[in-house]
Parts: C-alpha cells; sequence; structure tokens
C-alpha cells in the first residue's frame, strides 16, 4: 500500500500532510492503521530515526474527510501549536460541495453543539442548551457547477462533525455525508470536505507559514479547482499529487 497522504510541509518541529479520505487521524476500536502510525514510519525512514518516534495529534479530520492534518515533532511544538489552535490563532479553510443552493451568497452560521458519543453524531441547536458547545463558522459561495455548490468555509470554533453538521442545518448537507443528510453515499465512501488551507504563525521559528492541499484525484473534485481565485493552482494530477492515486 502507497502512504496514504503526502507530505507539504515538514522541519525540525512540524509535519504537516495533505491525507486522503477514508484514513483515521488516531486509532480507533476498528483497528485500522492510522495516519499517526503511517506518519511515524515516514519520519522513521526518512531520516533513519533509532527507536520509537514522537509524534503528537495537533488536531483531527473526521475520516471520510480530506486534507491538512498537523502533527508535532517535539512535545514543545506540540504544546505551542495545541495553544494556537486553542486560542483560534490559525486560519482555516475548508472546501465542501453541497447540492442545495445555501440561503446565502456567504453567511456566519452560529449554533450550539451537542454530540452523542453512542451514536458518533452531533445535533445542532438554535439556541443554547444544558452540554452543547457554542459553534461558529462563516461561508462564501466559490461557485456552482453540474448542480452543485462550491462553499469556502472557515470555521471560528473547532467542534466534532462542526461543518458537516451546520452546514446541514441551514439545508446544505455535504455531498456523500447521508449522516447529515445526503441522499446518498459517494461511491468510495467520503464526503466532498477537503481541508483546503492553514495560516499561522510558526511556534519556534516565528515566521508565517501558510499551506494549501490539493483537491482528491477525482474528476468531480477536480473539476471545481477553476472556480478557485486566490489560491496556488494545485492541480491534482501534478507529480506532487501522483503520490496519492
Amino acid at each position: 500500500m502507497r502512504q496514504p497522504f503526502i507530505s507539504v510541509y515538514e522541519d525540525n518541529h512540524l509535519l504537516i500532510v495533505d491525507k486522503k479520505p477514508g484514513i483515521l487521524v488516531q486509532g480507533d476500536k476498528t483497528g485500522d492503521k492510522p495516519l499517526l502510525d503511517h506518519c511515524k514510519d515516514y519520519i522513521k525512514e526518512k531520516y533513519n530515526k533509532p527507536g520509537a518516534v514522537f509524534l503528537g495529534t495537533v488536531h483531527r479530520l473526521d475520516r471520510p474527510v480530506s486534507g491538512l492534518v498537523v502533527f508535532a515533532r517535539t512535545s514543545k511544538s506540540l504544546e505551542r501549536m495545541n495553544k494556537l489552535f486553542k486560542d483560534r490563532k490559525i486560519k482555516k479553510v475548508y472546501w465542501a460541495v453541497v447540492k442545495n443552493r445555501p440561503p446565502k451568497k456567504e453567511d456566519k452560521l452560529v449554533h450550539w453543539l451537542k454530540k452523542d458519543s453512542s451514536k458518533n453524531k452531533t445535533e445542532a441547536f438554535d439556541k443554547e442548551v444544558d452540554g452543547a458547545q457554542r459553534a461558529e463558522l462563516k461561508y462564501k459561495v466559490l461557485g456552482n457547477l453540474n448542480d452543485h455548490y462550491l462553499l469556502e468555509v472557515q470555521p471560528t470554533t473547532g467542534r466534532p462533525h462542526q461543518i458537516r453538521v451546520q452546514l446541514a442545518s441551514m439545508g446544505c448537507p455535504i455531498r456523500g455525508d447521508v449522516k447529515y443528510g445526503f441522499v446518498r453515499p459517494n461511491p468510495e465512501g467520503s464526503i466532498n470536505l477537503h481541508a483546503r488551507s492553514l495560516d499561522f504563525i510558526h511556534p519556534v521559528s516565528k515566521e508565517p507559514v501558510k499551506v494549501f492541499a490539493g483537491v482528491p484525484v477525482n474528476d468531480f473534485w477536480e473539476q471545481f479547482l477553476v472556480l478557485d481565485k486566490k489560491s496556488p493552482k494545485i492541480k491534482s494530477k501534478d507529480k506532487y499529487m501522483d503520490k496519492l492515486q
């Protein structure tokens, strides 16, 4: 099996990868090998590391979601990156494809989210309820192609399934996301939600870091690249992305 990710940024402190949909970030009861272990193997082999490799998970993506995941290569960078996420000092941009037309060209959504761990599903409420956490995101419609709309989504908070349930709550479930109301699954079990870019100040060097992830390698995703006006033109069929095929 080829590695289910590509490295888009790495130094002595951080490893940022673009993961394929369908890959767990951390292990669960399925016993499937998670992205964390794949990345540890990569570091061990590339840098000829003896013994155990330290790699800390800074944040997670849901299994059916593709795109950027950040790992820390030292305990110091893990602590500092965790603080950047907690303090909301990292700009996160996602792409989401929906079938239904959003009610506005752009808007801010605020809900209170409550997760049912037994069902691994989150419920959204318009008003504060016991046990729920406030969730906020902004979205903008980048355009539409073939009866689907491409949204740029910027979450302010980082709640479980936040983008999925908030978009579904405005009547726009993400394509393939049957858990939150889309009519049919995608053939490979993915959903059309992609962690597209991250923008932050490096926790150690203090230099600005901005990274992008090319969309998954399939004709459906690739058609939407023509709607992107500001990102570098990362094309999935470049050699850069061939590693993911």
